[in-house]
């Protein structure tokens, strides 16, 4: 395949839009195999994020109540809802990205398969899946609240970064992953760590008020600096601050670049090594 030529902060998207048919045909591919065999078929991908929301909120709002600040079950289990959404998107692409190469060996072996296309099939699935529990959140709160705030629908605006910053998360994990199997190990022993370094039980002001040092640090995990600007949106009916949400999108974006670069740099030689 001919180098392009486009300048690099184009250049992703102009290789994704000339192999858009292969993305499409490989995601329609992932979306039949997941479900193939299940009695349920996806009707999964809403009942799964409903019990996970359940157990969570049950199990935090009796052992911990003091998360809840105050609010109603219904509030908090919609607050933990929105973190749960946002994590688990980064998380299942954390522990699948190392080994995705290794997943589609076969294609990869072929020279003239674009291997980079893998990042965006791989997380337009999980984005996909996500939208569907969002979807679940919005009925969620419609029935246990009654209403939802008009902000919810600036929801893709984050979106589009947050889509950004985990491709380019994945591309980076992808061509670790291919050197060194070990890469997956240390995600499956880093992300459950994380989980709890994110603000998906509580809030970063909750933290704030007993140490203004620690909810600082916190204030550098990008995922949760998306969910709370997701919760200012669909749940609280807060515009977000504007130079926090530029900033997020800058450093996506350059997650974005840097990722892409990455594997690129090194794809030729990915193809020998796994």
């Amino acid at each position: 395949m001919l180098a392009s030529t486009s300048p690099v902060y184009v250049e992703p998207f102009e290789r994704a839009w000339r192999n858009r048919e292969l993305i499409r045909a490989v995601v329609r591919r992932e979306f039949i195999s997941r479900f193939r065999g299940s009695a349920l078929g996806p009707l999964w991908a809403v009942l799964s994020p409903l019990f996970m929301l359940l157990t969570y909120t049950a199990l935090f709002s009796i052992t911990v109540p003091q998360l809840s600040a105050g609010q109603r079950v219904t509030d908090y289990a919609s607050s933990i809802f929105i973190g749960l959404i946002v994590f688990n998107l980064f998380s299942e692409l954390a522990y699948r990205a190392p080994m995705l190469l290794h997943e589609h060996v076969n294609f990869v072996k072929k020279s003239i398969f674009p291997s980079e296309t893998i990042a965006w099939t791989a997380t337009i699935r999980a984005f996909t899946y996500s939208g569907v529990a969002f979807a679940v959140y919005v009925v969620f709160r419609l029935l246990t609240a009654g209403t939802i705030p008009l902000t919810i629908m600036l929801t893709p605006l984050l979106v589009a970064p947050f889509f950004l910053f985990i491709l380019g998360v994945v591309w980076f994990l992808m061509a670790l992953g291919a050197f060194t199997r070990d890469v997956a190990h240390i995600m499956a022993s880093v992300v459950p760590m994380l989980m709890f370094a994110t603000p998906i039980f509580y809030r970063i002001d909750q933290i704030a008020e007993i140490s203004k040092s620690a909810a600082f640090w916190l204030r550098f995990n990008i995922v949760g600096d998306y969910i709370e600007l997701l919760r200012d949106l669909a749940l609280d009916g807060n515009m977000p601050n504007i130079y926090a949400y530029l900033g997020i999108v800058a450093i996506s974006y350059a997650v974005f670049l840097g990722g892409y670069q990455f594997f690129m740099r090194y794809k030729s030689v990915i193809v020998d090594v796994i």
